[in-house]
């Protein structure tokens, strides 16, 4: 038989004994409370099953009370947009698109008398052009007396006492007539071109670059290698730009050919010539005193008949170009003659339209320019006197449309 526990002994109780009391004293305890936590968490059941909680859900949308986080109510779902509706198909129609854009093609245009004045007051009703042959709808129209853009191209070759002279006499004539704005460059050609100036506004600086003209360097003229590497350099400016080419018009044995050189010319829309030939008075006396076998410079024969083709080239750069050719015979014709290209320049009629064959395939394109009067009929120019005065259109032949990279 056992002790009873709470019999007095004299001897104190074991500590082993005391410890692991305590410790079933806690472990109790720990059981009681976490009954009590799960009955506190599950929902209150009805006797029968079938009665519902009568406490209303909380709100959504906010806080209940002075603490716990802050809900954000879900966002609606909206129904997405209708798709946009198929353009409805054309029958006939393909199904691609065709993107075209025509160039725009500027054609200067020059009306003066026979005596080279120029007629102002023109409109843009008074002008047709035609394009092979079909009338053409001009979209801009103006006069320009703005600043010029243009290379003198002077032939200085140890050719003949005479054109050296001459080609000295031209080239200072045109440098006194320009003016602050004007933008110039000066380039000698003999066997091959020389840039002298590049394009400057400086009339002291173009002045310089001809003085530099003294002592030739080689007798050929090689004009056709120095026109196109000319017509090449303007090529990279943009706007309207003119060549003042002064020479006797020969070429000695350039690497071009005609054709080749005219071809670069008619390829060439944005540049008009201006041709002045030299030397008339040496050939003038070779016409006289019979110089068949003429040498031009050391050890080039030409004749008479060279001298004629030659200015049948120079007339037609200016022609295709729609400039204009000038064969002064005496010295003090110089002046007027750069009076009046100088004055073509400066005033002229600017017409500009986009063609209505689109196609840039490389082929050549024939213009025609005509001035009509309010009637529709040829345009009549009077004088003070009411007379009739005689007048002409000068525009550029023709351009080349050129052909698109692919």
């Amino acid at each position: 038989m056992f002790p009873s526990p709470f019999q007095r002994h004299s001897t104190p109780p074991d500590p082993r004994f005391l410890r692991f009391l305590w410790l079933m004293i806690a472990l109790g305890s720990l059981l009681a409370f976490a009954s009590l936590l799960s009955a506190q968490d599950q929902p209150p059941q009805s006797d029968n099953g079938n009665q519902k909680s009568t406490e209303a859900p909380p709100a959504a949308g906010g806080p209940q009370n002075d603490v716990g986080p802050y809900a954000i109510p879900k966002k609606k779902e909206e129904p997405p947009p209708p798709p946009p509706e198929k353009p409805k198909k054309v029958e006939g129609m393909p199904d691609y698109s065709i993107h075209v854009t025509a160039p725009l093609v500027e054609v200067p245009v020059l009306v003066t008398t026979k005596d080279g004045q120029f007629i102002p007051g023109l409109k843009q009703d008074n002008f047709r052009l035609y394009e092979d042959g079909v009338e053409q709808k001009i979209t801009s129209f103006g006069i320009t007396e703005a600043p010029i853009t243009a290379a003198l191209l002077v032939e200085y070759a140890a050719t003949n006492y005479m054109f050296m002279i001459d080609a000295l006499r031209a080239s200072y004539t045109f440098a006194s007539m320009l003016k602050k704005n004007d933008w110039v460059a000066v380039v000698s050609y003999d066997m091959r071109p020389y840039m002298l100036v590049d394009f400057t506004q400086d009339k002291q600086a173009v002045m310089g670059a001809i003085d530099q003209l003294r002592i030739p360097g080689f007798s050929e003229t090689n004009l056709f290698d120095a026109l196109y590497d000319t017509l090449d350099r303007l090529d990279r400016l943009d706007g309207h730009k003119y060549i003042i080419l002064v020479s006797t018009g020969f070429d000695s044995f350039s690497k071009l050919t005609l054709d080749q050189i005219l071809k670069k010319v008619k390829t060439t829309h944005d540049v008009t010539i201006y041709a002045v030939s030299i030397g008339w008075m040496a050939r003038e006396y070779c016409e006289t005193h019979g110089c068949t076998g003429y040498s031009h410079g050391m050890g080039i024969p030409i004749s008479e008949m060279d001298y004629l083709q030659a200015d049948n080239e120079m007339q037609t750069f200016a022609r295709l170009t729609g400039g204009r050719y000038y064969q002064p015979r005496f010295a003090g014709s110089y002046p007027e003659v750069f009076h009046d290209i100088v004055g073509d320049i400066r005033n002229q009629y600017n017409l500009a339209y986009r063609p209505t064959n689109p196609q840039l395939d490389g082929t050549y394109r024939k213009l025609k320019v005509d001035v009509i009067g309010p009637d529709g009929k040829p345009l009549k120019v009077k004088d003070q006197k009411g007379k009739d005065v005689k007048y002409q259109v000068v525009a550029r032949e023709g351009y080349t449309a050129k052909r698109t990279v692919e």
